[in-house]
């Protein structure tokens, strides 16, 4: 059976794009932050990448079945993250061409319309390992022209900063639910790089409040292969939990 006689949802190419951030990433510890991201990493360590490292969110080491495998006292992960041995996916409440997310707040910082997570580890994540995104529904309230706070530190705010910020910053992509970015342009502003089957440039532009560099024939997502298909159905999420952060 060929994944093109079985309909693949939006939420399961989601979760394929995502899985592709830890391609060929070997043995570093892979935090994904959501559902999604969650799915696509243990489906990468089912698959493509055997060596990922993940965790139960606490202490323990665990495998893709979710079972435990060792055991990694938080010392140990600080020491992870500051060394460069770590791939997080975070979300992000806004983010701007040049990479930058802010969780923070919205609205002027002396007075915001809206308080959020605060910076939490954005800035040591970007600037010590590399840093992608999640976001469930691409709007322009996601995507804009300039954040109003930096939490994530974006490839213009490194370079502003010098080396010390830039010489392990890395945001390999940002995923949502339209498609694929990354920042592979030679002023590192955010890229179209595929489209979800289905979803159309039209739609990405308008829910992007900034322009984006596309390529003249923009590529697709990858069609997920038959047992990949299999191992997000049956083993990874079986009860279907990835449609409702990505509706059908």
């Amino acid at each position: 059976m060929t994944t093109s006689a079985v309909r693949v949802t939006r939420a399961e190419y989601c979760v394929i794009a995502c899985a592709e951030a830890w391609r060929d990433n070997g043995e570093v510890l892979a935090s994904p932050m959501g559902l999604i991201p969650s799915v696509g990493a243990r489906l990468a360590r089912h698959t493509f990448s055997p060596d990922l490292l993940l965790t139960d969110g606490e202490a323990m080491l665990v495998g893709p079945d979710g079972r435990p495998e060792g055991w990694l006292p938080y010392r140990r992960h600080l020491a992870m993250v500051t060394g460069g041995r770590r791939h997080v996916m975070m979300g992000a409440s806004q983010i701007d061409r040049f990479g930058n997310q802010n969780i923070s707040c919205i609205g002027a910082w002396e007075r915001p319309a809206r308080q959020l997570l605060g910076v939490r580890g954005a800035p040591v994540n970007t600037l010590n390992n590399p840093v992608s995104y999640w976001v469930p529904k691409h709007s322009t309230r996601v995507f804009v022209p300039k954040v109003d706070m930096i939490s994530g530190v974006g490839y213009d705010s490194a370079a502003a900063a010098g080396p010390s910020a830039t010489r392990y910053h890395r945001i390999p992509r940002v995923v949502s639910n339209l498609g694929v970015f990354d920042f592979a342009t030679p002023d590192h502003s955010m890229r179209l790089a595929s489209l979800h089957p289905g979803v159309t440039l039209d739609e990405v532009g308008e829910a992007t409040a900034f322009e984006l560099a596309v390529a003249d024939e923009p590529a697709y997502t990858r069609e997920p292969t038959p047992e990949e298909l299999r191992l997000i159905r049956e083993v990874i999420d079986p009860d279907g939990l990835r449609d409702r952060e990505v509706r059908p």
